[in-house]
């Protein structure tokens, strides 16, 4: 399925020669830096390929624990 970007890119006009390369260049920024890939775990290629990819991950995995942590205290509380 195309993204919105890529559909920008196949149905717009462009009058100048750099306009095209200019919305290629934003497809492909957004592709490797913004978004995120479910087959990368929902992280970004550059991400991966930068190395960032396992620190990410550790920090997300640490944020859950804290968060579940949190909520079972909170229960506990309510709970009691």
């Amino acid at each position: 399925m195309a993204s919105n970007l890529e559909n920008r890119i196949l149905l717009g006009n462009y009058f100048l020669p750099g306009d095209l390369t200019q919305q290629i260049e934003a497809l492909i920024e957004h592709y490797n830096h913004q978004r995120y890939h479910e087959s990368l775990k929902n992280l970004t290629p550059a991400d991966i390929y930068f190395g960032r990819g396992n620190a990410i991950l550790d920090r997300r995995e640490r944020i859950k624990r804290k968060t579940i942590e949190t909520r079972r205290l909170q229960y506990r509380k309510t709970a009691a």
